[in-house]
């Protein structure tokens, strides 16, 4: 049953009042056709309940802009969705393509900063968000009372004499939903034992983000990425207006999760009433990372789970970089969804602090 424009509403009450679904729900193909987006697919998605989001098939399924009720979600940079041919894997030139949006997919076989490992030069956050998916399918259909939206498809990171990763991802939503689900999975289709790096960089923008602003999370214990993040380390949860030369700060979270293993984090501001959550098992997403960055233009912070503590090369040397066997597998899920009152906001609030108690 959809809760849709005010009522909880069955299959045949809906069907009576529309002559297509698409009247008030839908997921629609589309391509941009101008400057280096041109050729760009995407699957534009609308519930009902005034949260829309596009779905980017030509950069790996990742998710470009979010909107409820006419307010912007996410972060969109000044590079706009630019097509994959123009990607630049050298150093930090991944930055030449980041478009932001409600997720970034950083990986499959590397992520975080730029390092050397085993002779290999890597670059920033890997290639997976600049590979086209194939086998892309949208589902529309009725479960019963619920309309569900489907889009699957698959995403290869692979290479001859190298890695062979296949991620096939599933990004469901429904009628009066405010919410999304992503499930992954990553199969190693090749011989050898690959190096697996996964994080989902969800980046969250004005005017949820401001000076109202406060990240809601089950934290038991902060590690500031370098000294300029330590010096504020006291203020992660908190946010400030956009600052002249701003330089990031970044955090990694130590999480408490809830007796069903699953963690929850919220980005919310009250002063709006509006807010944003995350939820995630803590045995897929074992590590958080928050990137604060309140730059002028750059005004934007990352919530983000993934299985990653640092570069490759780190990890190696401290033994916690994960490999992934031949013909095995490993599942990601996310669900990323609207929390639109102060109601809703505290009621969140209070589920994750009860958690650490």
């Amino acid at each position: 049953m959809a809760d849709i424009f005010g009522a909880s509403m069955k299959k045949q009450q809906i069907l009576e009042h529309v002559g297509d679904i698409s009247q008030i729900c839908d997921a629609q193909k589309k391509t941009y056709s101008d400057g280096k987006s041109s050729g760009v697919e995407t699957v534009d998605v609308t519930t009902g309940s005034g949260f829309s989001f596009t779905i980017l098939p030509s950069r790996g399924l990742d998710i470009s802009h979010a909107v409820y009720k006419g307010t912007p979600i996410s972060w969109k940079s000044v590079c706009g969705e630019v097509a994959p041919q123009y990607f630049e894997p050298e150093g930090l030139n991944w930055l030449r393509n980041f478009f932001g949006g409600l997720l970034t997919t950083c990986g499959m076989t590397y992520s975080s900063h730029p390092c050397e490992d085993n002779g290999e030069q890597l670059g920033l956050h890997g290639r997976v968000s600049n590979i086209p998916a194939d086998n892309v399918n949208i589902t529309k259909q009725w479960d019963n009372d619920d309309y569900l939206m489907i889009v699957t498809g698959r995403v290869r990171e692979v290479k001859v004499f190298g890695e062979k990763l296949e991620l096939s991802r599933k990004i469901t939503t429904s009628l009066g939903s405010s919410k999304l689900v992503i499930r992954d999975t990553v199969e190693n289709i090749g011989f050898n034992d690959s190096p697996l790096m996964m994080l989902y960089h969800v980046n969250i923008g004005w005017p949820l983000v401001s000076e109202h602003s406060r990240l809601i999370s089950p934290t038991t214990g902060v590690r500031p990425a370098d000294d300029r993040a330590r010096s504020e380390i006291d203020t992660w949860s908190s946010f400030t207006s956009p600052q002249k030369d701003y330089r990031e700060r970044v955090y990694f979270h130590d999480q408490k999760a809830d007796k069903d293993g699953k963690i929850t984090v919220a980005l919310v501001n009250e002063a709006i009433e509006l807010g944003v959550y995350l939820s995630f098992l803590k045995s897929e997403f074992p590590h958080f990372i928050e990137w604060k960055m309140m730059g002028q233009g750059e005004y934007v912070i990352g919530i983000e789970p993934g299985n990653i503590t640092g570069h490759r090369a780190y990890m190696r040397k401290e033994g916690t970089l994960e490999f992934i066997k031949p013909g095995t597998k490993r599942d990601f899920t996310l669900e990323i969804g609207i929390l639109d009152s102060n109601e809703s906001i505290q009621k969140t609030i209070q589920e994750i602090n009860e958690v650490k108690v």
